[in-house]
């Protein structure tokens, strides 16, 4: 068998020196028809097909995102064989990602077919200096497989091999944290409408002040989401999640939004509603965003008039006025869009968390915070907007175990019975608990802060104590005068 390829590679090669030597002398028309029949002889006894993945595609030649999960996916092989490698940071890996140098190849083997991959580029036909990458030199990616493999290969190894760069990807790339930018920003050189700063938030769920049990059922309700791409599809719905975390201030909202985002290895957006000039801008942010991602409006009722309740209330003062003068109530409606400087409807919202336009993506995480939770709007926070409802509530013992242990490595303490007492007459926040246990001098010791806490909080009591006696006074007062 190899003696006869042989002979027919050595047939094919003199016959191609003949034609290359010789094709000038021929006509026009003749010339391209042995080319034609030429190029399909040698396609009819070459055993190998060729597919080039280039870096650059498109219009404006933009990056190919298949270039980079070819170049993360062979990042493992190419350590362990190719002879050559260069060092690259890729869509803003946290580690340095190394890959093949020009003109090196590599071998790789799925379900027992061997593939074969090389790099290669492509040198710029003129020095002409440009904004673009058009005249700069475009690297690719070459991969030789044998025809007979072409349906496995095709059908199923190219599939694999995106889906397992673009894990990698994911896997090393940096998290990070994007606030979006003012609408004027949009525009010009290099726009864009997130900043971003790299996430650094050291918050876990272990460092939560927060019952064990309540935390456990928090991660396991996390953890079950980001598992559920399949589930999802299968009932039909858009792979997301809401969260509504309310509570008092100081209770730890953004500890668990930070805590949330490193379980889960995700990004995290955090949207001023009150930059954003209309609906129409918020749908492009959205659409902006990425998946394995957390879309965070903290303090949901402060940020925009979402309620409904100031319409309700400036209809029910002014309503004679307005039917008097109709071109009053224009006057007045535009200078309040003007003082919230947006125009952000509380239907433009919904419509963004939970209507066509949140399927625009996937594995997304949508959670609103609000120290006022009676304030909002019953649409906004029913379920299946904000699937799960998560009260942070004030420090408990329990609570205030993990901060000791956090503050002062403190797991027990004979104080911790006077303590546990007091925490069941007051009500004190997690955030106020930490600043009392954290040691202020090189002097303060474990013990001292503890007797600090015990301090603090009989002070709380004793303060709340005196207000709830203020206003019984106050009340029994307002009462007397009624009677007389």
């Amino acid at each position: 068998m190899w003696t006869e390829l042989s002979a027919t590679i050595s047939s094919l090669a003199v016959a191609f020196f003949v034609f290359d030597k010789y094709s000038h002398c021929l006509p026009y028309i003749l010339r391209g028809y042995l080319e034609r029949n030429f190029r399909k002889l040698v396609n009819f006894v070459n055993p190998y097909v060729e597919i080039t993945f280039l870096e650059y595609t498109g219009e404006r030649l933009k990056r190919g995102n298949a270039f980079f999960a070819i170049q993360n996916y062979l990042s493992t092989s190419s350590t362990e064989n190719a002879r050559r490698l260069k060092a690259d940071v890729v869509n803003d890996s946290q580690s340095v990602v190394l890959s093949m140098q020009e003109h090196e190849e590599v071998t790789d083997v799925y379900k027992g077919v061997n593939v074969w991959w090389a790099s290669g580029k492509i040198l710029p036909q003129s020095t002409t200096i440009s904004f673009y990458n058009g005249t700069e030199e475009k690297r690719y990616y070459m991969l030789t497989f044998d025809k007979h493999n072409r349906e496995i290969i095709t059908k199923s190894y190219l599939e694999h091999v995106l889906r397992e760069g673009k894990e990698i990807a994911v896997k090393n790339r940096r998290r990070m944290l994007y606030t979006n930018n003012p609408s004027k920003d949009w525009h010009g050189w290099k726009p864009t409408k997130w900043g971003n700063i790299v996430f650094e938030h050291p918050s876990t769920f272990n460092t939560l002040a927060m019952e064990a049990q309540k935390k456990d059922e928090i991660k396991n309700d996390l953890i079950k989401f980001s598992k559920g791409k399949d589930y999802y599809a299968n009932i039909g719905k858009a792979w997301k999640r809401g969260y509504l975390l309310h509570g008092p201030p100081g209770t730890g909202k953004s500890s668990m939004i930070a805590a949330m985002a490193n379980l889960l290895d995700y990004d995290v957006y955090d949207i001023e509603l009150t930059t954003i000039k209309d609906n129409s801008e918020l749908r492009k942010l959205l659409i902006e965003t990425k998946g394995k991602s957390i879309i965070v409006i903290e303090d949901i009722d402060c940020s925009l008039d979402l309620t409904g309740q100031r319409k309700k209330r400036k209809e029910k003062d002014d309503d004679e006025a307005d039917k008097e003068n109709p071109i009053s109530k224009l006057k007045k409606e535009a200078e309040e869009e003007q003082e919230s400087g947006s125009k952000v409807t509380l239907s433009g919202l919904l419509n963004v968390i939970d209507g066509i336009w949140s399927a625009c993506g996937g594995e997304r995480i949508i959670i609103f915070t609000t120290n006022y939770v009676d304030k909002l709007d019953p649409a906004l926070i029913r379920r299946g907007r904000m699937d799960k409802h998560i009260e942070m509530s004030y420090c408990c013992f329990e609570a205030f175990k993990v901060l000791a242990k956090n503050y002062l490595d403190i797991e027990s303490h004979e104080l911790f019975g006077k303590i546990k007492e007091v925490f069941a007459e007051t009500k004190m926040s997690p955030a106020e608990v930490a600043d009392i246990l954290m040691p202020k001098s090189e002097e303060q010791n474990g013990e001292t802060c503890l007797k600090n806490l015990i301090a603090g909080l009989e002070a709380s009591k004793e303060e709340a104590g005196k207000k709830s006696e203020a206003a019984a006074m106050l009340k029994t007062k307002d009462g007397v005068v009624t009677e007389g």
